[in-house]
């Protein structure tokens, strides 16, 4: 007998909103004397105060400004406001599993847009 565990729902988060739920976990276990921060959760928040250059409302913004192009969707448009690429070879590299490869003018709109967040 097998068991399949059913995905009830998906939610794509930033590394900065991660960042500030795990804020407020670490916050919660530094106020119980008792219980003590898992190395999985102490981990998790290492990466992520290592790696969430953005506030959580601006990461927010770019994702929006990012979808709002033609070619980006949901999981890059997160993908790309996670790693805030700075040139064309990076853009690619976000799209390197998809079909179709995008052209310099779409790299360039996509950089214009995290330019004005990083």
């Amino acid at each position: 007998m097998t068991i399949f565990k059913e995905k009830l729902s998906e939610e794509y988060l930033t590394v900065s909103e991660a960042k500030e739920l795990l804020s407020s976990v670490e916050a919660d276990r530094a106020t119980d004397e008792d219980r003590e921060m898992r190395y999985e959760l102490a981990r998790a928040v290492d990466h992520v105060n290592r790696f969430a250059f953005l506030e959580a409302d601006e990461s927010l913004e770019l994702v929006e400004e990012l979808l709002e192009l033609e070619k980006v969707d949901e999981p890059q448009a997160y993908k790309i406001a996670d790693l805030l690429p700075r040139d064309r070879t990076e853009v690619r590299a976000v799209y390197a599993q998809e079909r179709y490869a995008l052209d310099g003018d779409e790299l360039d709109a996509i950089l214009d847009v995290v330019a004005k967040y990083a």
